[in-house]
Order: C-alpha cells, then sequence, then structure tokens
C-alpha cells in the first residue's frame, strides 16, 4: 500500500468514527442518491480541466468520458456513483444515449454481460432522469 493509499484510508475511518461520534446510526449511512447532489459540469469546464488545455492533440472530453464509462463497464459497473455521474458528464460533452450503450455493449467481451447488464442499468437511470429533467 503506498502513502496516498493509506492516508486516504484513515481519512475514511476518521471520518466513519466522527458520524458514529455524531450519532451512531451513521457509521454506516449511506446516502443513495449522493450522485444528485453533485451538479454536472459544463462541456467548457470539462475541456478545461481534462480535454485539451493541457494536452492541445489529446482527446477531447467526450472520447475521454467513454473511455472512463468502458472502463468502469468492464469493472463490473460496481461504482454506481460514478458511473452515474460519468453518463451525466458524457451526455453534457456531447455524447448520444446510443453512443455510451453502444460503448456498454462493447464492453460486454471484457466484463462479461453481466457487468454490461448492469451498466446498461444505471446507465437507463440516467436517461429517464434527463428526459424527466426536460420534461
Amino acid at each position: 500500500m503506498n502513502d496516498f493509499a493509506k492516508m486516504f484510508g484513515e481519512m475514511i475511518a476518521q471520518s466513519q468514527k466522527m458520524a458514529s461520534a455524531f450519532n451512531p446510526a451513521l457509521e454506516n449511512f449511506q446516502v443513495p442518491a449522493f450522485d444528485k447532489l453533485f451538479p454536472t459540469m459544463g462541456k467548457e469546464q470539462m475541456e478545461m480541466l481534462w480535454g485539451n488545455t493541457f494536452n492541445k492533440d489529446g482527446l477531447d472530453s467526450k472520447t475521454r468520458l467513454l473511455v472512463i464509462l468502458a472502463g468502469l463497464t468492464a469493472q463490473g459497473a460496481q461504482a454506481e456513483v460514478p458511473f452515474k455521474l460519468t453518463v451525466r458528464h458524457a451526455l453534457e460533452a456531447g455524447a448520444t444515449q446510443k453512443e455510451i450503450a453502444e460503448v456498454i455493449y462493447q464492453m460486454s467481451m471484457l466484463g462479461g454481460v453481466p457487468a454490461m447488464s448492469k451498466a446498461l442499468e444505471l446507465a437507463q437511470a440516467v436517461f429517464s432522469e434527463t428526459q424527466e429533467d426536460s420534461e
């Protein structure tokens, strides 16, 4: 374990102790819709942070986010909150629902059908939310 991982683990442990001290019921508290607390960044912001600011010939934010979705899917789409946030950001960066679904389908060869199914379920939840928001 490197120093950063050790420090991060200690921070998590400390925050759990603090939450337990405030209220024992908070020790295992998880916010089911935690991902909805954070708005998506605009396309310009994403380009500045992850796009072409540091590497003018690098991937644009849409492509970079699709690559991230591919990796998260291949890992089994276990990290639901980051997955949903990445889908939201990819949509904001100009990816279509069809492109997102294609990336997820492609990852079935690496992560398996259960990983693909889980990822599609999470993506569909985001698609439904964004459709409701636009109505």
